[in-house]
């Protein structure tokens, strides 16, 4: 699998989501930031180069930014979706990026009155399958939830959840290990 995004932000993508949240909902823009991190996130997870230059410390900020903020103009990003990465890039939070766009998601999720949740399958879901898991959620959650869905053939099965900090495993590799594991302590 290239890159996710992680349903846990370090405190910094936190606070840089919630800077950002502010000011889309003052601008009335929540809609539109979060489309503009849906482009990035998905040029961020295509692109191998985009994950190398943000990551790099070779690369001065000044540069990062200008080259970051040009992707996202490209992707068609608002003002306030390419500041906001650009701002990141200058602050060497580059990095933080996934994190950034994951917590913002959270925050639109909640003000929204929804749970964002991750769903990881082994293979890409039909629509049956992805509408039974996110039934199941929303009974267990006792809220609406808005889900992301992502493929990692390296769960050979099965699907795994992320709720925030919880996750529910339910692919074939995760029996595989437990089973590994058993087998070597008996």
């Amino acid at each position: 699998m290239a890159e996710t995004f992680d349903g846990e932000a370090s405190e910094a993508a936190a606070r840089y989501a919630q800077a950002v949240f502010d000011l889309a909902k003052d601008s009335k823009a929540l809609d539109a930031v979060e489309q503009d991190f849906a482009k990035f996130s998905a040029a961020w997870r295509e692109s191998a180069d985009l994950r190398e230059a943000a990551r790099s410390p070779l690369i001065e900020p000044q540069d990062k930014a200008r080259a970051l903020t040009a992707v996202a103009a490209k992707l068609g990003a608002s003002e306030l979706g390419r500041n906001l990465i650009g701002v990141a890039a200058l602050n060497r939070r580059a990095s933080d990026l996934p994190g950034i766009f994951s917590a913002y998601r959270a925050l639109v999720a909640r003000e929204r009155g929804a749970r964002q949740v991750e769903i990881i399958s082994a293979r890409p879901l039909g629509e049956a399958e992805k509408s039974a898991i996110i039934e199941g959620l929303k009974q267990q959650l006792g809220a609406r939830v808005e889900a992301e869905t992502s493929v990692d053939a390296s769960l050979i099965g099965g699907f795994v959840v992320r709720v925030g900090s919880r996750q529910f495993d339910a692919s074939v590799k995760s029996k595989l290990d437990a089973l590994r594991l058993a087998l070597k302590s008996a």
